[in-house]
C-alpha cells in the first residue's frame, strides 16, 4: 500500500511538471506572457535562487530539479517508473484522459500556427508564374553542339589562350606557334596558312594587340568560309527525292540512312530505302532493321547481285506506290579501290535514266574523327560522283571538328547534316552559325 501512494504521488508530481513546462511553452510560442519571458532573460543571480528553490522542493520529494531546460531533460515515458512501482494486474488510481485530434475537412489552411494564434494576417505571396523557355528544343541542340564541340574546343582555342596566358609579346615567334595550333585542329593548311598572314598583316597596321583580339580575327575568318554555301538539302518539285548515299565502311552510312529516313516519315512522308550495299555481309539484314524501326519499306536482292538492278527496282516501285522519298544505300568502299568506285559510277546514271535529275543529293558520309583522312576520302569520292554534300557523324567524340572547315574551303562541298549522338534525333542540318558559336563560346 505505501508503494502505490509513493507511485501516485510521484507520478502526480510528474505530471503537474508535464504541465508547467507544456502551458509555459505554449505561452513562449504564442508570445502572451511577456512577464516570463522576461524571467527567463533577467540576470544569473535570480535564475540562481530559482534553481535553489527547485532543488530543494525536488529533494523533498525525492525528484529532480525544475529547469528551464526541463524541456530537453524529462523522460519521453512518465509513467514507466509508475508501471514498474505497481503490481501487475492492479489498476492505477486514475487515468490521464486522452484528448482525440480533430478531424481535418481535407482543406489546407492559409494562415500558419503563428497567424492563427497571434491573430496576425500576413499577406499571402502569389506564387511567380514560371517563364516559359523558349524553343528548349533549339538551346537544346545548342548545348549538345556545344558540348560535343568540347575537345575541338580545347584543341583550338584553349590552346590559344594558353598561348597567351602570360602576357607573351605577339612576335613571329608567337605566330609560328599559333599556325601550328591552327593545323593541328585540321581546319586545313591552307585555311591556317591565310589567317596567319591575315593576322600579320593587321599586327602591322597594329590592329591586333591581344589574345581576345586575335581569337575574334580567327571566328571572323572561320565564319566567312563557312558563309556563302547552300546547306539545304536539294529538294526537287516533283517526287520521288532521290538520295544516294556513299562512303567507306565504319562511317556510319547505314545508320545515317536510318536516321534520315526517320526525319521524313516523322514528317509523315513514306520513305523506301534500296539496299544496294550487296557486298557487305548482313548489311541488307542491318538496313531492314532500320526499316522496321523507322516505318520504311526496304526493297531488297540476294547477297552478291547487281546494286544498279537494287536500284532499278526501288524507284521503279517507289513510281508505282508513289512513295516521295527513296534513299539508296550504297557498298561502303575505300576511295583507293578504282573497280568498286566505277561500280557508283554505273548506280547513278541507272537512277538519272529511272528518274530523270536523279540522284537529287548525293551525300557522302564522313567520320569526323578521322581528320584529315576525311579530306581524301571526299576528293576521290566528289571526282567520282559528284559529292553534293557531306554528313559528318561523331562530331561529339572527337577533336578534329575543325575539318568542317577544310573540306568546305578546299573541295567547295558544304556540310549539310552533323551526327552530334546517337539517338534517332540526333542527326541535324549543319548551320554554320551556330557551329562557330558553338566553338568558340
Amino acid at each position: 500500500m505505501r508503494s502505490r501512494e509513493m507511485a501516485f504521488f510521484k507520478r502526480k508530481k510528474k505530471d503537474q511538471r508535464i504541465d508547467e513546462i507544456t502551458a509555459w511553452a505554449e505561452s513562449y510560442r504564442e508570445g502572451r506572457n511577456k512577464e516570463e519571458e522576461d524571467l527567463l532573460q533577467a540576470p544569473a543571480p535570480t535564475e540562481a535562487v530559482n534553481a535553489e528553490e527547485e532543488r530543494e522542493a525536488a529533494e523533498t520529494l525525492g525528484g529532480t530539479p525544475l529547469t528551464v531546460d526541463l524541456l530537453e531533460e524529462i523522460d519521453t515515458d512518465p509513467l514507466r517508473e509508475v508501471e514498474e512501482v505497481l503490481p501487475q494486474g492492479e489498476e492505477e488510481p486514475f487515468q490521464q484522459e486522452r484528448v482525440e485530434p480533430e478531424e481535418s475537412d481535407g482543406r489546407i489552411e492559409v494562415l500558419g500556427t503563428v497567424e492563427e494564434r497571434t491573430g496576425e494576417v500576413r499577406p499571402v505571396e502569389e506564387e511567380a508564374e514560371p517563364e516559359v523557355e523558349e524553343t528548349s528544343a533549339a538551346i537544346s541542340f545548342f548545348q549538345r553542339l556545344r558540348a560535343g564541340l568540347s575537345r575541338t574546343r580545347e584543341g583550338l582555342i584553349g590552346r590559344i589562350d594558353r598561348l597567351f596566358s602570360v602576357g607573351k609579346k605577339i612576335d613571329a615567334e608567337t605566330l609560328e606557334e599559333l599556325e601550328e595550333i591552327l593545323v593541328e585542329s585540321d581546319i586545313g593548311v591552307g585555311n591556317a596558312l591565310a589567317l596567319i598572314e591575315k593576322i600579320r598583316e593587321r599586327i602591322g597596321r597594329k590592329e591586333l594587340k591581344d589574345a581576345q583580339v586575335i581569337k575574334e580575327c580567327i571566328r571572323e575568318d572561320l565564319a566567312a568560309v563557312l558563309a556563302g554555301n547552300d546547306y539545304a538539302l536539294n529538294r526537287p518539285e516533283n517526287d520521288p527525292y532521290v538520295i544516294m548515299v556513299v562512303g567507306v565502311n565504319g562511317a556510319g552510312k547505314t545508320t545515317t540512312i536510318g536516321k534520315l529516313a526517320h526525319r521524313y516519315t516523322r514528317a509523315g512522308e513514306g520513305v523506301l530505302l534500296a539496299a544496294g550495299d550487296t557486298f557487305r555481309a548482313a548489311a541488307t539484314e542491318q538496313l531492314e532493321i532500320w526499316g522496321e524501326r523507322v516505318g520504311a519499306e526496304v526493297i531488297r536482292h540476294q547477297s552478291g547481285a547487281d546494286p544498279s538492278a537494287v536500284v532499278f527496282d526501288a524507284l521503279k516501285a517507289a513510281a508505282s506506290r508513289q512513295v516521295p522519298v527513296v534513299i539508296a544505300d550504297t557498298a561502303g568502299r575505300l576511295h583507293t579501290q578504282v573497280n568498286l568506285m566505277e561500280e557508283l559510277k554505273k548506280m547513278k546514271r541507272v537512277m538519272g535514266k529511272v528518274v530523270p535529275g536523279a540522284p537529287h543529293e548525293v551525300l557522302l558520309v564522313l567520320d569526323a574523327t578521322t581528320g584529315q583522312n576525311a579530306l581524301s576520302q571526299a576528293r576521290i569520292f566528289h571526282e567520282t560522283v559528284g559529292v553534293t554534300g557531306i554528313v559528318l557523324t561523331k562530331l561529339d567524340g572527337t577533336a578534329k571538328g575543325g575539318i568542317v572547315t577544310a573540306i568546305t574551303a578546299e573541295l567547295g562541298i558544304p556540310v549539310k547534316l552533323i551526327g552530334i549522338g546517337e539517338g534517332m534525333e540526333d542527326l541535324r542540318d549543319f548551320h554554320p552559325e551556330e557551329f562557330v558559336s558553338a566553338l568558340f563560346e
